[in-house]
């Protein structure tokens, strides 16, 4: 066993990457660049071979790989003379597995590729000469599979397990589900705490310094749920771990599956580093991949693009995304802070529901269409439906589309609800003027905070008449809906929105559909008092069943008084 594999992991080897594609270690030192090694350095004969059982691949570069001739499991991966594969006799696969499946390799030139097929699904692994990489696609047709994933299984003990989304089960106490645990201090971990939009990220996995493994993300044309969307990236617990590509998982899903061919998402070796900026989705060559013959490839010669001169209307210094979207792809642009320009990626010909959005809120809609070989050419678009711009007669919260700015907010996505580290869900009562958004629970819970009040004043001008209470949510759990009280006057039960059924707020997302709630409030129901407080009350109502965190709940994004 090397060297550098016997001595005992510390937080210094603890990866933090960031969102340029990075590596920091716990020092502060910045590492950069893969290697790749040439054939001739690493020793290696690039080529495969069959040994009854498996396709063995050599990239001539110091990564050997095995594919079971039986299913198109990859069953081994020795980088530099250690295997990396596997834990608990698992093997690395799409889904769970497919089974027995019709398993081919063939050399063309300098790719080696294997293909898997399994009913309807295809399968691909690639290796390149003098690559430390495995490329992937795949290509579900239908649903005969449930969900769309590919999982790398590592063995234990070669990277670091101190991360959010790992944990020891030898430690750690379960809490909910199978995949939520506590540690004797009170932190919370689970594999869904990567804390990461698939915006925001190009590739997940680990380095010990002298070793990086990496999933690098496949565009997610084919995946669902849009720039916003978190699932699983990675886990670590004592037995082993695992990466990531997955482009439909069933929880907090807002939109359908779709289908078709998704890829190339790259397993990547470093010497420590981040992987090359070049495998990453945005900038990758897949030149070399026209010619394999995979069922549903389409490369650049056969997309185009939309570019957008600008966006007026927008507020300075906030974010804003384009997104695009049709029935069997998805693709986002970020656009430029100074004028809103964007463009797109290499898109399927077709056309697309356009949104802008201000942070993660849908502020304007349009139709484009997509053709192949040619870049649509969009004038400047016009906010006019960015709720933030209408006055109001106040506001708790900013309309972002995300749970920013409440109370415990920042620390959802990283943790579960119960975490040591929140503070407590039921403050006391919030009063506007003087009580900040961060005095107020970014979620709401039937049997954890409920009953949150807000006091306020009204003008003798503002008595007169009756008014709107606008509640803005980011998602929503068990049904649960707001209902309010003011002073004596009760609001109907409003119907649920249309949210996912999944677990949602305790596994660290509060994404789902963006809705409002609208209360026509008489002006019987306020004090008549320019002095007195108005005291408004915010009960969670569902039909639904579960108890405490899993009780019905809301994620807030905005609550407000409109004329």
């Amino acid at each position: 066993m090397p060297a550098h594999r016997r001595r005992r992991m510390t937080r210094r080897d603890v990866l933090l990457r960031t969102a340029a594609g990075g590596l920091v270690l716990g020092g502060g030192a910045a590492v950069s660049g893969p290697l790749l090694a040439t054939a001739d350095a690493a020793g290696g004969t690039f080529g495969y071979r069959d040994d009854g059982r498996a396709y063995v691949i050599d990239t001539g570069a110091g990564l050997v790989l095995k594919i079971d001739r039986r299913n198109g499991d990859l069953t081994s991966l020795v980088y530099r003379g250690t295997e990396y594969q596997g834990y608990g006799n698992r093997n690395s696969h799409v889904e769970t597995g497919l089974g027995a499946s019709s398993v081919s390799i063939r050399k063309a030139a300098d790719t080696v590729l294997v293909t898997v097929v399994h009913g309807t699904m295809h399968h691909y692994y690639a290796a390149r000469r003098g690559e430390n990489n495995v490329y992937m696609w795949t290509n579900k047709a239908d649903a005969s599979i449930t969900a769309t994933r590919y999982i790398v299984r590592v063995r234990p003990g070669l990277f670091p397990n101190d991360a959010p989304d790992s944990w020891d089960a030898r430690t750690d106490t379960l809490i909910e589900a199978q995949d939520i645990r506590r540690e004797p201090k009170g932190n919370t971990r689970s594999k869904h705490y990567s804390n990461q939009r698939v915006i925001d990220y190009s590739h997940v996995g680990w380095s010990d310094g002298k070793v990086g493994m990496w999933m690098v993300r496949s565009n997610h044309e084919k995946a669902s749920g849009g720039p916003f969307y978190r699932s699983l990236m990675r886990h670590h617990y004592e037995d082993g771990a695992g990466l990531y590509e997955i482009l439909y998982y069933g929880e907090n899903q807002t939109e359908p599956m779709r289908f078709g061919l998704q890829g190339p998402y790259v397993l990547a070796f470093t010497d420590g580093g981040a992987p090359a900026r070049s495998l990453s989705h945005d900038v990758i060559d897949t030149s070399w991949v026209d010619g394999l013959g995979l069922v549903g490839w389409v490369g650049r010669g056969g997309r185009g693009r939309v570019a957008g001169v600008g966006i007026s209307g927008r507020d300075e210094g906030t974010v804003y995304t384009v997104g695009f979207a049709a029935s069997d792809a998805q693709y986002w642009a970020k656009t430029d802070p100074a004028t809103g320009r964007f463009q797109s990626p290499s898109m399927l010909p077709g056309t697309y529901k356009l949104t802008v959005y201000k942070d993660e809120l849908a502020v304007h809609t349009a139709s484009v269409t997509v053709t192949a070989g040619r870049t649509t050419a969009l004038h400047t678009m016009r906010i006019t439906a960015d709720p933030g711009r209408r006055p109001a007669i106040w506001r708790v919260g900013d309309w972002t589309g995300t749970p920013r700015g409440f109370r415990n907010a920042s620390l959802m996505t990283t943790m579960h609800p119960s975490d040591a580290r929140a503070r407590p869900w039921a403050p006391g009562v919030h009063t506007v003027g003087s009580s900040s958004p961060a005095d107020f629970p970014c979620y709401q819970w039937a049997d954890i905070n409920n009953r949150r009040k807000i006091r306020f004043r009204l003008t003798r001008d503002q008595l007169a008449s009756g008014h709107t209470l606008n509640i803005g949510i980011t998602t929503a759990f068990a049904k649960g809906r707001p209902r309010i009280t003011v002073n004596d006057w009760v609001s109907a039960v409003p119907a649920p929105a249309a949210e996912p059924t999944t677990r949602s707020l305790t596994v660290g997302s509060y994404r789902g559909n963006n809705h409002t709630y609208s209360y026509a409030i008489p002006a019987s129901a306020w004090v008549r008092s320019a002095d007195a407080y108005q005291e408004l009350t915010i009960d969670i109502v569902s039909g639904s069943g579960g108890t405490a965190f899993l009780s019905p709940g809301v994620s807030y994004d905005v609550i407000e008084l409109v004329p």
